[in-house]
């Protein structure tokens, strides 16, 4: 076997890459605009720094390779909203040259990740897989996309709806940051956690470890075809996870509130049934992962 991440310099990425160097050599595909190489030191990988536009360049990452995790994408909602073609050019054309790309190489599978943000704002709970798609922002819609590329492919291809990952060296910076690291951050350093919106905002947040295995898991099954969820199984609203890091923390981090996110999602919750039946389950709670985050700062 011989393995490619491309966002492999990324949060999700470096912790799959650190997996799977231990199974069998892995290549990194990254343009470093959100990815560090730094999450990749000591470990031995090659990396090809560039885009999953440039067919050149994917052609020599994807030399000899058998197995595919597409990671690179534009991730957040926000900003694809601010830059729509940006996004449908990176998260949708890129998917299809990655695929083709890897069937003319003769991989054997190739793994996406998706979204929950797929299931938009329909109010049924738990978000199952059947449900009917209701992408609500472009970066939705390219996942959404990206889905169907992968059904549409010749190379045997499965697609991962993740909810809300964290975990160790995601990036609490920028614009765009998610929730557990920036919370974490300003607890840590007793300046207020900002909220967008009111809090009440539901999302079911996995640990990345869960995250990585389930990739593994996936991509070692020849016969898994389709969309599963990737989640923990449990939701808290984004109040619930500020009090929780508060908690933790011992810190007296006021919080405060701003504008909600344009095309945020309100409620999250999944089911992960489909995938619990093929083998895998989540091995961290919140509690757990946001007590060994600390542990770890």
């Amino acid at each position: 076997m011989k393995f490619l991440v491309t966002g492999g310099a990324g949060f999700i990425g470096s912790h799959l890459v650190r997996l799977l160097q231990t199974h069998a050599p892995v290549n990194v595909l990254d343009n470093l605009t959100t990815g560090h190489r730094n999450r990749l030191a000591g470990l031995p990988c090659h990396f090809f720094e560039g885009s999953i536009l440039d067919r050149k360049l994917l052609s020599e990452a994807m030399r000899d390779v058998t197995h595919v995790f597409h990671l690179a994408a534009m991730v957040s909602v926000a900003e694809s909203v601010a830059n729509p073609t940006d996004c449908q050019q990176i998260n949708v054309e890129g998917t299809r040259r990655v695929l083709d790309v890897a069937a003319e190489a003769g991989a054997k599978r190739c793994v996406l990740a998706s979204s929950c943000a797929v299931y938009g704002n329909d109010p049924a709970m738990p978000k199952t897989e059947s449900l009917p798609p209701a992408p609500a922002s472009p970066y939705a819609e390219s996942k959404l996309a990206g889905e169907r590329l992968c059904t549409e492919s010749t190379l045997p291809a499965v697609a991962l709806r993740f909810f809300n990952v964290y975990g160790p060296h995601q990036d609490p910076n920028g614009p765009y940051a998610a929730a557990v690291p920036r919370f974490l951050q300003a607890a840590l350093a007793g300046t207020p956690i900002t909220i967008h919106g009111d809090g009440q905002q539901t999302r079911d947040f996995v640990f990345v470890e869960d995250v990585t295995a389930a990739l593994i898991h996936v991509a070692l099954q020849p016969d898994l075809r389709g969309v599963y969820n990737v989640a923990s199984g449990q939701s808290s609203s984004i109040l619930q996870l500020a009090k929780k890091i508060l908690s933790l923390s011992g810190s007296s981090s006021p919080i405060t509130h701003t504008t909600a996110r344009v095309a945020d999602v309100r409620f999250s919750s999944a089911s992960i049934e489909r995938l619990r039946t093929t083998g895998w389950s989540p091995q961290t709670t919140l509690d757990c992962g946001l007590t060994r985050l600390f542990s770890k700062t």
